[in-house]
């Protein structure tokens, strides 16, 4: 006597909050899986929904809108995993309706309360990160560190945890959304997904968000690459010359030659610009007054860093 066939697994429903200019590529790279692991196992595993502040149609950062099917403030919504999408600059929004909406699903058995590029900065602002492991987006990594000192932040892909996960942003939510395909129906049916979008390597949560040094720089000289990172890792100390230039074993002079033969620039204006780019993210993502972004910058005070910009303003003119 043949057994029954056992019955499919229930859905897994996947609540969307979009906020407004929220990162499309990211929403897309996180949906279209679910939609792709649907087609291609033949059943329903999935379903979703969408939800955004004002229940009213809400802007990607490109302009393309999707309207919201679940109101925010629904007592119950129907969703495994809740995961915010934002984009641009999430620092500027505030809604205390839908931090609360989110604060309330997160004590549900069982939920899972998640963030994708700047969406974990949200989830930070209604308080469901602290004590926790996250990541986000790089460029939103050093205003975030110094506004929540409760959350650890990691520079990884995406975090999942039993009850949060978070993702940086961009294709790293195809990965992680392939991790979940996986723990849930299998690596083989995470695999075929991944081929389905020509994505032929799957990578791992804790793979790190930016190229290599070597490859955003086109770069292989080894001496240059170490000071290329020592530079970006001191941006609040910055290192003299003479220091760098003991860090790539050679002379001063050597390495003032080597920056502007291969990268076009002087050592001091690599620096500068590093140093300025990061004032810039900390001015437009937090609240710190100029002094305390003057000296987390390197600089002596506010005015020092104030005539640093205006001189790369009137260079770039």
């Amino acid at each position: 006597m043949c057994a029954a066939p056992l019955p499919d697994p229930a859905p897994t429903t996947v609540g969307f909050v979009l906020v407004p200019d929220f990162a499309l590529m990211t929403y897309a790279a996180a949906v279209e899986p679910l939609r792709a692991a649907n087609a291609l196992s033949g059943r329903i595993l999935y379903r979703w929904w969408h939800a955004a502040p004002g229940d009213c149609p809400v802007p990607a950062s490109n302009g393309l809108t999707v309207a919201p099917d679940v109101a925010i403030g629904a007592e119950s919504p129907g969703a495994d995993w809740i995961l915010v999408c934002a984009g641009g600059n999430p620092s500027d929004f505030d809604d205390p309706a839908l931090f609360a909406w989110l604060r309330r699903l997160s004590l549900r058995p069982g939920a899972v309360i998640g963030g994708l590029s700047g969406g974990p900065y949200l989830l930070a602002r209604a308080g469901l990160l602290d004590g926790r492991r996250c990541t986000l987006h790089w460029e939103h990594i050093p205003a975030f560190r110094e506004r929540f000192p409760r959350v650890e932040v990691v520079r990884s892909l995406y975090e999942v945890g039993p009850d949060r996960m978070t993702c940086s942003g961009g294709i790293a939510a195809l990965d992680m959304m392939l991790d979940r395909i996986g723990r849930d129906h299998g690596p083989g049916l995470a695999a075929g997904v991944a081929d389905w979008f020509l994505h032929n390597q799957i990578r791992e949560g804790l793979s790190p968000q930016r190229m290599a040094l070597r490859q955003r720089f086109d770069l292989r000289d080894p001496r240059l690459l170490r000071v290329l990172a020592v530079m970006e890792e001191n941006l609040e100390a910055p290192l003299t010359r003479e220091a760098l230039a003991d860090l790539a074993r050679i002379g001063v002079r050597q390495l003032e030659r080597l920056f502007r033969e291969r990268l076009g620039t002087s050592l001091h204006r690599h620096y500068l610009g590093l140093r300025l780019d990061q004032a810039h993210r900390l001015r437009r993502e937090t609240a710190m007054p100029a002094a305390e972004i003057a000296a987390a910058t390197g600089f002596l005070n506010a005015e020092e860093l104030a005539r640093a910009e205006r001189r790369r303003r009137r260079q770039a003119e």
